[in-house]
């Protein structure tokens, strides 16, 4: 979620000290990179971390889910706020930390009248 944050986020945004996240259930600096930079980000890999160079939109694309919840659901995340669509090859894996993942997302996307 932080990358994806980053990517929309005004200036350079830097990752460092980062490398335990190249060996979760996928290499997530990886992960992310290739799919935000699918996605119109600007994301530059780095061997600790990345670079990210905020963008104003994520676009619309297919992307990867590299069988990882983590990346599978923070691309999810970042769908909400778009025009269009992240089409995912594979989210079974979501099922592993977050049954109800896909439910509670329904509900986020749900237009609401809010009293506030």
């Amino acid at each position: 979620m932080l990358m994806t944050a980053m990517a929309l986020a005004e200036g350079e945004s830097l990752i460092s000290g980062a490398e335990e996240l190249r060996v979760k259930e996928t290499d997530r600096l990886v992960s992310m990179a290739d799919n935000l930079n699918r996605a119109g980000a600007q994301v530059e890999e780095l061997p600790d971390g990345c670079l990210i160079r905020g963008v104003e939109a994520l676009k619309p694309c297919h992307v990867k889910g590299y069988g990882d919840h983590r990346t599978v659901m923070s691309l999810c995340i970042a769908s909400l706020g778009m025009k269009g669509e992240i089409l995912i090859d594979d989210t079974s894996c979501v099922a592993t930390s977050y049954p109800r993942f896909f439910e509670d997302l329904a509900v986020l996307r749900t237009p609401r009248n809010l009293p506030c």
